[in-house]
């Protein structure tokens, strides 16, 4: 199945000021926000055969993804890393 870039900006609308803000001046939300978009990009090209993998390896990084999908989530709602997830 293939499928478009997920932009965290557009995955989150209502955090778009904040996800400006913390790149600018959260060293660990930026390098996540980096990582994120470095494996959505690596998905991207994955799905559209551009690079092609087994679909083990896209589930890893689609697995991956959501990973600090969902820390990045984390701390734009609640301001805080969810723990256990530090070193991502």
């Amino acid at each position: 199945m293939q499928s478009e870039h997920h932009d965290l900006v557009h995955e989150f609308p209502e955090f778009r000021e904040k996800i400006h803000d913390l790149k600018l001046s959260d060293h660990h939300f930026k390098k996540l926000f980096d990582e994120y978009h470095k494996l959505d990009r690596e998905v991207y090209r994955v799905e559209y055969n551009i690079e092609p993998r087994s679909d083990t390896a896209l589930e890893d990084l689609k697995k991956r993804r959501l990973a600090i999908k969902d820390e990045l989530y984390h701390i734009l709602a609640h301001g805080i890393p969810k723990s256990g997830t530090a070193g991502m």
